[in-house]
């Protein structure tokens, strides 16, 4: 037995006891630690698998700023009391039944897995051998650029949807105020250090990710998510405030990467007699401005999700 079939046997035991764990815990606090720490160990699975790609897009989004949601939706919730003794028998039954379920749906899943014919159907060569017409030498934002395009286009909207939810739930005398749910009253010493020194190296890092993405594992996601990480960190801390909502220049850095996707994509038809298609010199500075132009709008949803809907009044002439 190889070195690595046990490491990948320990961390495939490791994720299934955690997941158990998470969903057996009676805490929501711990349930949430668990599920971050749960995205973490899905990562490095993905890294095992040669799926950086989908490695970091996990650890981002999956763990890290999904977690710093519930974390924020936990903290919203009143403190967990003791469940009645008359109570507790259906809250285990409950989890039984949801265990039960996940195990079924798993074990349809292997299933279909190990059935599929040898080999699997894939679409994988017909992407690979298109690939140099696109100029990118990293198959994932091939794929997701070009040939699954409008799915991609289409995430990026939701993404701006999903803010305007959001945004609806504020009440009607705070609309056009700053979101205010990741400020803290007091931060400590140390919560301002650290969002004083890592911000300057964490954009570098997201920058780095959406550039090396053309050829590398990253992209516009990972680094817009990065990004969004670093100005979480300023507003947990104090060092700067959200912005107003109503904000021009704001809703402008929110739609111009979906609508600059859109707008090659519409020209498309022109230049390459297809939507979202591209002609063959042009193929690579279009992608890497579309990157760049969703990089910002997703680092701009993503942090203003995480800083919840408008909160402060606006004062006289529309300040807040």
């Amino acid at each position: 037995m190889s070195l690595g079939l046990v490491a990948d046997s320990f961390l495939a035991l490791l994720i299934l006891g955690l997941a158990v764990w998470t969903i057996a815990v009676r805490g929501t606090y711990a349930a949430v630690v668990g599920f971050v720490a749960y995205g973490l160990l899905v990562a490095l699975i993905w890294v095992r698998l040669a799926a950086v790609d989908v490695a970091l897009t996990e650890a981002a989004l999956g763990s890290g700023l999904m977690g710093l949601l519930l974390l924020r939706a936990v903290a919203c919730l009143p403190p967990d009391a003791p469940a009645p003794a008359s109570g507790r028998v259906g809250r285990v039954a409950l989890r039984v039944v949801v265990g039960v379920l996940c195990a079924g749906l798993t074990a349809v899943l292997a299933a279909v897995v190990l059935q599929l014919p040898e080999p699997a159907p894939s679409l994988a060569a017909a992407a690979a051998q298109a690939l140099p017409t696109t100029g990118l030498g990293n198959p994932v934002t091939g794929v997701l650029i070009a040939y699954r395009a409008i799915d991609t286009l289409l995430e990026a909207v939701v993404l701006v949807l999903a803010l305007i939810g959001l945004w609806s739930l504020a009440a009607d005398g705070a609309w056009g105020g700053r979101p205010g749910a990741l400020r803290t009253r007091e931060p400590g010493a140390a919560l301002v250090l650290l969002a004083q020194l890592l911000p300057p190296v964490g954009i570098l890092v997201g920058i780095h990710l959406f550039w090396t993405g053309a050829n590398h594992p990253g992209g516009a996601f990972q680094g817009g998510a990065v990004l969004a990480a670093m100005w979480a960190i300023v507003l947990v801390a104090g060092l700067a405030a959200a912005p107003r909502v109503d904000g021009r220049r704001l809703r402008l850095v929110l739609v111009v990467g979906p609508a600059l996707f859109f707008a090659i994509g519409l020209a498309g038809i022109w230049w390459a007699d297809a939507f979202l298609g591209y002609p063959a010199d042009w193929a690579k500075p279009l992608i890497l401005v579309i990157e760049a132009a969703l990089t910002l709008s997703i680092a701009a949803a993503l942090g203003l999700l995480l800083a919840g809907p408008p909160a402060s009044e606006p004062g006289p002439g529309g300040q807040a």
